[in-house]
Parts: structure tokens; sequence; C-alpha cells
């Protein structure tokens, strides 16, 4: 089958960017020089050209890299090599943020104007940006629209840095691209002049906090080179690895059971349960997934995790894999997150070298490796099945469920799925046992819980506590609200969560407290609203983002985020008392339908945050009955 999309060529450069991920090609059947001949006997299709599908998101973020945009040559010569209908990889190019079918300058500037950001003065920063750089999308073209401007900024949605915002994320295209995110931009010299060079952007350092003397998963912080494989294992790294093997896989999944650890991306679902469901799958290969795209607003504790302490997921992982009969493992690092790539990457070689990835782990003859993914800049991908789907090289749409992943995931085939966070709890258990380390936090809500922190406190970062800890005392260890203002409202759990009143800050921090008050944990946000930001502003930035983020698959969704948001701008900009108890009246109809008929949390929780400010805050007034 021709697979060209017209008479459309790569350049050279666009070429050598694919060819360097794909390999040259080996025939006139994907791209390569055709020989009447050879090429006349010796097809390349089938089951081959179907088991490189995967690669077609690298594909198009190696062009992106290089060139700073995805041409329709530079598409024709994926779909040629990877054998991808040309409407399916348009499609694919186009679900991404971070991907651009249309010229973009060698430099983009994404600067967030999330709500994390809003409260830490980002509109007022966008404002200056404007006036100093030029409106959003600004490049000039000097009247070639092939060869524009060499730099552009844009508005982001939440950038995973809330601790130091506001925040931006910078992309630099080339033979040699760079990638850097940057915190506190507007205490950076010179922000403005990002057109200029980007020196003079920094990265930020992300707070971080304890509570009591519970510290499993950040222990290792400020102690450890986080580059150096030689000290984790001097902060009795590996230790883990080499109990679990010396145990046997049941041994393991049965001291995750004993331990109740419940997954801590938001479901809370038994983790023990899970891996011990994918290990009697018969079905082979098994996979082992671990979700690293937190794309969350407010949430920002996996890439905290990853940046300082890589080696203790690749240790966690290898754990997992082993425990689930698993012998490869995907790694989906959101696309904003360079330099947790970056670090990850360097301990899968450095364990790949020390025999403790690959074919003979421990010379224990256990297999198992693990694969980085880099995100596009899609939300949604943080649903599992989404996430699946985006891996396998198609749109990153959610999957109906059942089956569920532990049976058909991955490539079809039986799949575990964990976070950072979850996933980083395994090596301590193992360490102090599953019993002991029941006996933290709560009956039901055991171990330690992460807590983004950040919004209008004095110290946002990340705080480590065990469950059990109440919203005022989090609020306290973070400093109390900043300025010494008072404090409007707590949004718990992220955008998909829910807003709690001051007086409900006694509550508890645990599954079973915040589920029995109609509230969530959700990812571990915790983000504090004094009395001088505008909730309405926030509201309609919240509305905003799932509107935007909405793979647009399911009609409730699709339809029901920006009917949302349609209906919170007309209370917003004022209107009648009866009008707005009818517009809340529709809100409410517009969510039920959204939660009971929403293929995926998405939709199921979109309006979760709205809600909770019209019933919970009473922003709008009582309704009327």
């Amino acid at each position: 089958m021709d697979l060209r999309i017209g008479e459309a060529e790569p350049t050279a450069e666009e070429r050598v960017a694919v060819d360097a991920l794909l390999g040259p090609p080996s025939s006139g059947w994907d791209g390569g020089t055709r020989d009447p001949v050879r090429d006349t006997h010796v097809a390349f299709g089938g089951h081959d050209a179907r088991a490189r599908r995967h690669l077609l998101l690298p594909a198009l973020r190696a062009v992106q890299s290089r060139v700073g945009w995805i041409s329709e040559g530079a598409l024709n010569y994926v779909c040629t090599r990877l054998t991808v209908p040309p409407a399916d990889a348009w499609g694919v190019a186009t679900f991404y943020a971070l991907l651009s079918t249309t010229p973009r300058p060698k430099r983009v500037l994404h600067v967030c104007d999330d709500i994390a950001c809003k409260c830490r003065g980002a509109d007022e920063l966008i404002a200056r940006i404007e006036k100093t750089v030029g409106p959003e999308h600004h490049a000039p073209t000097n009247g070639d629209p092939v060869h524009v401007g060499d730099f552009t900024w844009v508005r982001s949605p939440c950038l995973g840095m809330c601790d130091v915002a506001p925040a931006a994320f910078l992309q630099e295209f080339g033979p040699e691209p760079r990638e850097t995110s940057i915190g506190r931009l507007d205490q950076a010299p010179n922000f403005a002049s990002a057109a200029g060079e980007s020196s003079a952007l920094r990265p930020g350092d992300s707070s971080v906090g304890h509570w009591n003397e519970y510290r499993l998963l950040t222990k290792r912080f400020g102690a450890v080179d986080p580059t150096s494989l030689e000290d984790y294992k001097g902060a009795k790294g590996y230790q883990a690895l080499k109990l679990a093997l010396e145990m046997g896989p049941q041994a393991v999944i049965d001291e995750v059971s004993a331990s109740k650890l419940l997954g801590r991306g938001g479901a809370a679902f038994p983790t023990g349960r899970k891996w011990d469901a994918v290990a009697k799958q018969s079905a082979r290969p098994h996979y082992l997934v671990c979700n690293a795209d937190e794309s969350e607003p407010g949430t920002f504790k996996d890439r905290v995790l990853m940046e300082g302490d890589p080696f203790a997921l690749v240790e966690a992982m290898t754990i997992a894999g082993f425990a689930a009969g698993c012998e490869h493992g995907y790694l989906y690092v959101r696309g904003e997150y360079p330099l947790a790539e970056q670090r990850l990457e360097n301990a899968l070689r450095q364990a790949r070298g020390a025999g403790l990835l690959g074919d003979d782990i421990m010379g224990r003859g256990v297999r198992f490796d693990i694969e980085i993914r880099r995100g596009g800049g899609a939300y949604i991908c943080g649903e599992e099945t989404a996430l699946f789907n985006s891996i396998e090289g198609l749109r990153g749409e959610p999957r109906n469920k059942p089956p569920f992943p532990v049976q058909e995931g991955l490539f079809g085939k039986p799949t575990v799925v964990n976070n950072v966070e979850t996933l980083m709890n395994v090596p301590p258990i193992l360490l102090m046992g599953g019993a002991e380390f029941a006996q933290i936090g709560t009956a039901q809500s055991t171990g330690t819980r992460l807590f983004c922190v950040s919004g209008c406190v004095e110290r946002p970062g990340l705080y480590e506590a065990a469950f059990g800890l109440t919203g005022r005392q989090l609020l306290e260890m973070a400093g109390g609200v900043a300025h010494g203002r008072k404090l409007q409202t707590v949004l718990l759990g992220g955008a998909a969560g829910v807003f709690i009143r001051p007086d409900e800050l006694d509550m508890p921090l645990t599954f079973e407290d915040t589920r029995a008050a109609k509230a969530t944990l959700g990812s571990g946000v915790f983000l504090v609203f004094d009395d001088a930001i505008d909730l309405n502003d926030i509201l309609r930035r919240i509305a905003a983002f799932f509107r935007d983020e909405s793979c647009g698959q399911c009609v409730p969704c699709r339809v029901g985020t920006v009917r949302q948001e349609e209906a919170l701008h007309r209370i917003l900009v004022g209107r009648t008392l009866g009008r707005v108890n009818d517009e809340v009246a529709l809100l409410d109809e517009v969510g039920m339908a959204m939660k009971d008929a929403s293929i995926c949390g998405l939709g199921q929780t979109a309006y979760s945050a709205v809600e909770s400010a019209i019933h919970r805050l009473h922003h709008f007034g009582k309704p009327t009955t």
C-alpha cells in the first residue's frame, strides 16, 4: 500500500532526526532508495510493520526536537518508515500540545497560567511579558510563513512546578535540542529577555518537608547524589531488590498485600491485589507501566521523586516486575519533565552496567528492563488506558472497561500500572516488613503520604507525613497562609478534587476521613487560597482546563465541559439571583451527566471542584429550592 502524502518530501534534517531513532531504512519499502529488483520480491509489512507502530510518538518527538515542528514531508517520511496510515499519524501528531504541525520558532517558552501560578503572580508576569516581548504566539515571519522568528511564548496549563511558581518550560530545537523547566520565573534576571539568552533562566529547587519521624520516600533527599549509583547503594539502595530475589515473587506480593498499600494516584486500589491478579494471568508476556505523567493542576510530587531519587524508582520497578512476572517495563514520563527524564536515563544506564537490569539481574537469571517514553503534553494520558494507547502509537484516548488492565492492558496483555509514589513505597515495605509498614498511619490508610502544598503559603513544597495529620497541621508545616492573610479555602486533591472550608481544616487527611466528608485526597494536592484571590477567576481556569484537556472521544465529556464553562461565564459576568439559580441547576444537571456517562475519570470528575465551590462554599449564594 502506498502511504505517501501527495508529493511532500522530508528535508535532509528531518530524515536525519527520524533515522537517528529508527536506524537507516533497509529498502524502498520503508523509506530507502527503491531497488526495482530487490523491492519487487521483498516487502516490509504485516507483523513487522505493526510491531513498530509503538515508535510513532517517539519519531514525531524526534522531528519536533530537531526542527521545531512536524511538516507534511516529515510526517510522510515517518509514515513510510513505520507503515502507519497518514490519517492515523496526523491524528496522533495533532493530539499533543507539545507537538506542532505548523511552523514554530526555534525557541518556545511555555508560561504557566494555571491555578497555582495564578496565586503567585502569573497574570501580572504574563502582562509584563506581553508588554516587553509581544503577544502570545508572536513570531515575525518577514513575509515567509515557513521562516518564522527565533522566539515565541505561549500560555500553558500546569507544568508540575507549583512549588516554585510562577513557572515556565523552555524548548530549544535544533541538532542539540535543549529543554529547561524554570521555577520562580518572576525572580529570574531579565526574564522578559527570554527571546535573547536562555541562560538567564534557571531551574528552581523544590523544598521537601516532613512531619514526625517518618520519612520513607524523601529520606535520601539532600543527602544522596541522585546521579550516583554508588551513593544510592551506600544509603541502602538495592538491598530491597536483593531481598526480593531471595524471597521469590509470591512472598514479595504477600508483603505488599500485608502492608495494605493503596495506590497513590487517586483511585486508591490495593497494590498487592493488582500485582497478584497480573501474576496469575496465563497470557504472556506481562508488562509493567509506571505512570509518571502527572498533569493534575497542583501536583508535582512524582517530578520531585524522579529528580531527587531516580535509582529508587528503578529499583522499585524492578521489584514490581519480578513479582508480577514482567520482563519489560515502560516508564511514561510527562513531556514537561526534562530533568526527570535525564536523571532516569542516567539511572537506567548505570543500573544496566552494574547488572541490576537486563537478562541476568544480580546473577539470579531474572530478566527485566525498562524503557522510558516521553509524553507529548496531554493530561488525559494520565488515565491508564489512554497511556497504553499513547505508548502503542495511537491517540491518547481512554478505552472502555472491562476488560481491565490486569487482564488486557498494554499491547493487549496483562499489565501492572502504578504511579511513581506508589512504587517507591515498595522498597521500604520489603526492608521493614509489610506488617510494620501497616502500623504507620491509620488502619485503612497505611504508610506515609506526599502532599503537594502550594498557592498562598509561606513555604510551598513537597511534604511527607504519616497518614492521619490534619489539614491544619499540614498548613502549619508550610508556614501558614502567606503574609499573614486570611484563609479563604483549600483545594484538596487537585483540579479534579474539592474545595474545603477553613472550618474543615481539622479533618484528618486519610482516605477514609476525606471519603466520609465527601472530599478526596486525589493526587495529594493541598492548594491554598487566601482572601485576596479571586475565586471566580480560579473557577473559570479550572473549567477552561477540563474543556481544553478533554480528548473529545465521548459526548458527555466533550459537550459537558464546554457547557460547564459557558454556564460559569454567564454567571460570572453578572446575572440576577434567579438567573444564577437557573445556571446552577443547569451546572448540576450537566455535572451529573458527565459523572454518570463519561468513559474515564476526566469527565467523571470535571465538575467536582466547581460543584464544591457552589454547594460546599456557597460561593454563589445558597441556591433556592
